[in-house]
């Protein structure tokens, strides 16, 4: 059966418009190896790497579908981990650009994610209240941590094998990550904690809440083994060690009575007042924690300077010199041990950092010489770079750059094409700018008053845009100035559409007017040469706010849509009324006629879309278009299909003739505010308030409804898997600790994938005996078919689904299991894949205990699998040692050669000493 009616598909061509998504963070990633010059940002669903110093997009991150929520460079610098809004994590390498790793894990948006030092493990905090740690070299999640009751804002690494979160629940909890359990629960704060951070070598934590307030809290460790035979109330006493037992904010509440090799307490100190009367946003420490820095809702950045143990002691000294002095003059006694240094005196503040708008986050870098670099993510668009020299006398913070060419500063209200195809025009709160269609760089940027509709003057050389106040601007784009401003309407200039003759065009206002206007030449007083005008001819008053105004292309009709939800249509030449289009429940905001003028399509807040008959004004289908109000609405040149954009993030493509609808393209995150489609029908633009505007392309894909209507119930069934209750882990208690990873399409077609090679082994081997059967009877050696599956893929290996194997076993029937038992029996004697083998089979004895201990048939191969997996580890582990000597050596030898050292930390070591040394040289000069 032949097609009846084929359409073409249109799909993304690219996002541009944005410098920064407000919803993650700024972090400093080194590119090439410089660090403080190359930013990554958060932008929709991809991540931007920006070079600061030339204002350049040097990299782009590519993502899937949902937007990025959280960024975190690994310590090496060679890699981005990004988590996303639906819990995914990826691994980005920043070498290459690809994604190394995905791990699947949390339900919902994922909200911190913090390395360990080595950078080889990555924890992850969610709004599911989850805490999980992964492995990123074994691509496996390790367990996940369950105890906060609320969204994890914070989630910090400690060296001593220890994790420190914080929560929306009020909590900072701290956990055992040798026995995975939660041992300290810090409940001083009354608000939600919004931010942690590790200062003075890890020996004081800093929390901020809602409050203005940062609590500063003293981190005692306590080395100490206790005696298994010493009485109770002394293990108490000891557990509760260094704790203040005065105030209730030190109150420390111990989950765990077990004896513990290592021991922490926590106590409150005192408390550093911010600026800021609102709520922290951002806290965080620089890699040394010697800087610390916090942010609120508003514009400025507070920098405060941590001091290290000498510095404290320096101080110290010297204030106990002035006070033994000051008790002289008075010929007083100072006693001993009453001079201390106050917490302020302790960290001090360096500076505030004003921003051009709020800020939404921001990372900072400090260099040997004490310079300190920091960029801000603002919430209009922006990033914005600042040094800041804390070895002078009155730090200052120094703007540096500023991104801000790449996109507006408020959401796109008006998108229009040029008629060559080729310029797109972009018309925001503050500015219009003018894009190339095909390199997507913007090429003007004119200022403007809030722009609510735009159109391009016959020619192309000229704007015109309609404002709030109800101007209408004429800008020039060779020069990129305003021609001229009109007071064309009393209240919001809401529509503008260019007459079909090209002689002049409509405006509809919220002053319940009509205006009609003409082109004209007139003299500039400046200059001999005549430029463009713009003359009032008439007005068509109404009796309600004029939202939206279209012309039939023969240019008789003109349909108006007014605020009490009807569209009226008028006659052009004599403005007498034709037809009254009523039927919505709220107002038209959008609609276009077809490019013949037999039908009007209107689009409205009431969620509808209507197609009516321009001849009668009758109703030939009312569509439910959008899960809320339609915002914008035109039709294909030359067809009878339109597009509608709406609230509910999607544009949707339809087909007026047969009522259909064809496709929905996804891409925003936010409140789609508008769409223009290129006069010859290839290429949509779309803007929303995520900041991003979308190109999207029309390709040569043939698209069926059928397949289309198919691929989108997989989809409805792939969100559906992810919702589903977990399967339950035989012999897991349902305590503080669980699996890392989540049942998702991934996992189960992982399953599928390991069953159908388990049903071809079983296949093969059936073979085999009958093959044996056959030679035996023959009394020679017949030839055995290669099965054609196996030669198209050769070996089938699991190594590919390393991050999904657990819950890819889980969901394995048991009835699989034996084979797949005695296939690890077989392949553990080839040595390869060692590792994954033993995590595979570690992980189904535990699940399938019961099953396989009471299974005589596989008492055997588990003893098989005893010997071997012993031997074939201890040899693993034997070449680990041997190449782990043999390159330690290596790395003697060659320090030893040419006297260098291997580490990049080794130059930032030597430069201290050398300023060490010549401060010490300084001083004995002086002293001379």
């Amino acid at each position: 059966m032949g097609l009846t009616k084929q359409y073409l598909r249109y799909g993304p061509a690219a996002l541009f418009g944005l410098v920064g998504s407000a919803r993650g963070n700024a972090a400093f990633v080194a590119l090439r190896g410089e660090r403080g010059r190359c930013v990554a940002v958060p932008a929709c669903e991809h991540v931007f790497v920006w070079d600061t110093r030339k204002g350049e997009k040097v990299l782009i991150l590519k993502g899937l579908k949902h937007e990025v929520s959280c960024l975190c460079p690994s310590p090496d610098g060679l890699h981005l981990a990004v988590g996303y809004e639906d819990g995914s994590i990826r691994v980005f390498s920043l070498v290459s650009g690809e994604a190394n790793v995905t791990f699947n894990g949390h339900k919902a948006a994922v909200t911190a994610l913090k390395y360990d030092h080595l950078g080889g493990r990555l924890v992850s905090g969610s709004k599911d209240t989850d805490v999980i740690v992964w492995d990123v070299i074994n691509e496996s999640g390790l367990y996940r941590l369950k105890g906060h009751k609320d969204a994890v804002t914070q989630v910090l690494f400690l060296k001593r094998n220890l994790l420190v979160t914080s929560g929306k629940d009020a909590m900072v909890k701290w956990w055992d990550l040798d026995t995975h359990h939660c041992f300290k629960t810090l409940v001083g704060h009354r608000t939600e904690v919004w931010g942690l951070a590790l200062v003075s070598e890890e020996k004081r934590l800093i929390t901020g809440t809602a409050d203005s307030e940062l609590r500063v809290w003293d981190i005692t460790y306590i080395q100490e083994i206790k005696d298994p035979d010493e009485p109770e109330s002394k293990k108490s006493k000891g557990s509760s060690l260094g704790a203040d037992e005065n105030t209730e904010e030190d109150e420390t509440l111990e989950l765990d009575e077990s004896p513990e090799d290592r021991l922490l307490t926590c106590s409150k100190v005192g408390s550093i007042m911010r600026e800021g009367r609102d709520r922290v946003v951002t806290l965080a420490a620089d890699q040394t924690g010697k800087i610390l820095a916090c942010h609120g809702t508003d514009a400025v950045l507070e920098v405060f300077s941590v001091l290290s143990e000498e510095e404290v002691q320096k101080k110290l000294e010297k204030k106990t010199k002035k006070a033994k002095k000051k008790a002289k003059q008075k010929s007083e006694e100072q006693p001993e041990g009453t001079v201390e240094l106050s917490l302020q005196e302790e960290i001090q503040r360096v500076a505030n950092v004003r921003a051009s708008a709020k800020i939404k986050s921001f990372d900072l870098t400090l260099f040997p010489k004490g310079e300190l670099k920091i960029v801000l993510l603002l919430q209009n668009n922006i990033i914005e770079s600042y040094n800041l020299n804390l070895s002078a006398q009155v730090p200052q913070a120094v703007r540096t750059s500023k991104i801000t060419i790449g996109g507006h500063r408020s959401d796109v209200r008006t998108l229009a094409f040029s008629s060559d195809n080729i310029a797109i025009l972009s018309a925001a709160a503050e500015s219009v700018k003018i894009w190339n269609r095909s390199t997507l760089q913007c090429i003007r940027t004119m200022e403007c008053d809030y722009a609510l509709c735009s159109l391009f003057v016959p020619g192309d050389r000229q704007v015109i845009v309609g404002t709030k106040t109800g101007k209408l601007q004429l800008y020039d784009l060779a020069s990129g100035s305003l021609m001229e401003t009109l007071a064309a309407h009393d209240g919001a200039v809401w529509s503008i559409a260019l007459s079909p003759d090209q002689h002049g065009f409509v405006t509809g206002g919220a002053d319940k007017c009509v205006k009609f206007w003409e082109f004209e030449l007139v003299k500039d007083e400046s200059s001999i040469q005549k430029r463009l005008s713009m003359k009032q001819m008439r007005i068509l008053q109404l009796d309600e706010d004029v939202l939206c105004v279209r012309y039939s292309p023969n240019q008789k009709l003109l349909a108006v849509s007014l605020l009490d939800c009807t569209v009226k249509i008028f006659y052009t030449d004599t403005l007498k009324f034709f037809l009254s289009l009523y039927g919505h429940k709220l107002p038209v905001l959008c609609m276009d006629i077809s490019y013949d003028g037999t039908l009007i399509a209107t689009g409205s807040a009431d969620r509808n879309v209507k197609i009516w008959g321009l001849d009668f004004g009758d109703c030939h289908r009312s569509l439910f278009a959008h899960d809320d109000s339609v915002m914008h609405l035109q039709f294909v040149a030359k067809s009878h299909l339109f597009f509608t954009a709406g609230k509910d993030n999607k544009i949707k493509q339809w087909d007026a003739d047969k009522f259909e609808h064809i496709q929905t393209l996804e891409g925003h995150h936010q409140e789609v505010w508008c769409l223009a489609l290129s006069p010859n029908g290839d290429y949509v633009v779309s803007a929303s308030h995520d900041k991003s505007l979308r190109l999207w392309e029309r390709t040569r894909e043939p698209l069926i409804l059928e397949e289309e209507r198919e691929m989108q119930r997989e989809a409805e069934y792939e969100e559906s898997v992810a919702k589903e209750e977990q399967p339950v882990v035989a012999g897991e208690t349902q305590g503080e600790t669980g699996l890392a990873g989540k049942k998702t399409i991934e996992t189960i077609k992982a399953a599928e994938r390991i069953m159908e090679a388990i049903e071809l082994y079983r296949e093969e081997m059936a073979k085999l005996k009958e093959h044996k059967a056959i030679c035996k009877a023959a009394g020679k050696e017949v030839p055995l078919p290669v099965n054609p599956i196996l030669r198209a893929y050769g070996n089938i290996t699991v190594s590919g689904m390393r991050s999904e194997l657990e819950e890819s076993l889980l969901v394995l029937p048991f009835s699989y299991v034996p084979d797949l038992l005695r296939l690890f029996s077989e392949h553990i004697h080839l040595g390869s894949e060692v590792e994954l083998l033993c995590r595979a089979l570690i992980f189904l004895l535990k699940i399938h205990f019961g099953q396989i201990t009471s299974n005589h048939m596989l008492v055997s191969v588990i003893e098989n699998l005893k010997k071997t997996t012993i031997s074939r580890v201890s040899e693993a582990r034997d070449v680990l040692g041997f190449n782990m000597a043999g390159l330690q050596y290596l790395k003697r030898e060659i320090e030893a050669k040419d006297e260098v050292k291997f580490f990049a930390d080794a130059t930032d070591r030597f430069e201290e000493k050398r300023r060490k040394r010549k401060k010490k040289e300084k001083m004995v000069l002086a002293v001379v």
